[in-house]
């Protein structure tokens, strides 16, 4: 993990954090490629190692810092638990002599499944992680995965008894994405949204995440919706082609790209929006996913338009705080953006919902305590 550069580095430190408030020592093993990290040492003792950032180069690097440090980290820290993820540094299945020898039990972590596999190095991070999943069934002391379905598609893939991998979700900070927080009406005016009907994504803008569909569906949904605006948050390898298309489509009044912001001020632009947006497409690399941004949105008591997922359903149900669409199509995806623009007045409603579920199953504390009870029974 790469602290100051990954944008899904906010999982793995809120659940460290969360450890260690419920008493946990906690320590982490992560780069840096420019800019040191603010993460609260009070809470997690931290060694970021500065190591710029290179395809693959950096893994292997990194791997080779892991296993030089861990014998004396071990040695001197004697951890109950040492959780990799499923990269290069599964190496460190290599010490496992000494490791059973100081009472530590090594856990596969895995936030992900491999997705958009489209070029030799996404094929290659592909294979490690299988590499990865058949060293963890083989040499580790448990697993642990992002959600039920995914589990499921784990055991089945490779063989593995249920009771090995152990489930942690995402979750949310209830203090960061609190909308009390925030003043709608002055966020709206500052980012000259007063009039508009704001539909949010932030992320990864990428292939197969329903965002060229979504660009689509506007030039479609806007001849009912004339004030309708739809904001992206974000950057990633498919903007360009992103931007050519709002121009090719004249929906340059319609569209607005934001780059990336540090993760605290995220809330603010959702405080702002009307709706968040998930179209990723009902692929097989996405099913079992479970996308960040839905804990944030419903946090922030946003109605969310999704994708009809069997993740998306376990934790949205049939509550209004989800709009469904079966498919990402351009078409569909309009559908809904109109069902929701017509009931815009019912908006504020509906995510309420959103925030209830949150804080019944879903804040970081909750899923911390979920991974403890997984680790305290291997």
């Amino acid at each position: 993990m790469i602290v100051d550069l990954f944008l899904h580095k906010t999982t793995q430190l809120e659940i460290l954090k969360n450890l260690a408030i419920l008493g946990h020592r906690v320590d982490l093993l992560a780069l840096y490629s420019r800019e040191k990290t603010s993460f609260p040492n009070n809470y997690v003792k931290t060694k970021l190692v500065p190591l710029r950032y290179f395809p693959v180069l950096t893994a292997c690097f990194f791997a080779i810092i892991v296993m030089i440090f861990m014998p004396l980290y071990a040695v001197k820290r004697r951890p109950r638990f040492i959780i990799v993820e499923p990269d290069l540094t599964v190496l460190v299945f290599l010490w496992k002599p000494l490791l059973d020898f100081l009472g530590a039990k090594i856990i596969l972590d895995i936030r992900s499944t491999p997705v958009e596999v489209i070029n030799f190095r996404r094929h290659l991070s592909a294979l490690w992680f299988n590499v990865s999943v058949v060293a963890g069934k083989k040499a580790f002391d448990g697993m642990t995965i992002l959600t039920s379905g995914m589990k499921q598609q784990l055991c089945d893939d490779f063989h593995i008894e249920p009771d090995r991998i152990g489930v942690w979700t995402s979750g949310v900070s209830q203090e960061i994405f609190s909308p009390e927080k925030y003043d709608r009406d002055e966020l709206r005016r500052e980012l000259s949204w007063a009039d508009r009907f704001v539909i949010m994504y932030h992320g990864v803008f990428a292939l197969h995440r329903g965002l060229i569909e979504s660009i689509r569906a506007i030039k479609i949904a806007k001849q009912q919706c004339p004030n309708l605006l739809f904001f992206l948050l974000g950057s990633g390898p498919s903007f360009e082609s992103m931007k050519t298309l709002v121009t090719e489509l004249s929906v340059e009044e319609n569209v607005e790209f934001h780059s990336p912001v540090p993760y605290e001020r995220v809330p603010r632009f959702i405080a702002a929006s009307d709706v968040g947006i998930i179209p990723t497409p009902d692929l097989a690399m996405w099913r079992n996913q479970s996308p960040l941004k839905l804990m944030e949105y419903l946090a922030m008591e946003r109605v969310v338009l999704i994708t009809e997922r069997p993740f998306m359903r376990e934790i949205v149900g049939e509550n209004k705080c989800g709009v469904y669409f079966s498919t990402p199509s351009p078409e569909e995806i309009s559908n809904t953006i109109i069902y929701v623009y017509k009931n815009r007045e019912k908006l504020a409603e509906w995510g309420s919902i959103g925030r209830k579920i949150i804080e019944e199953r879903y804040t970081w504390a909750k899923v911390a305590k979920n991974l403890e009870s997984y680790l305290l029974q291997l």
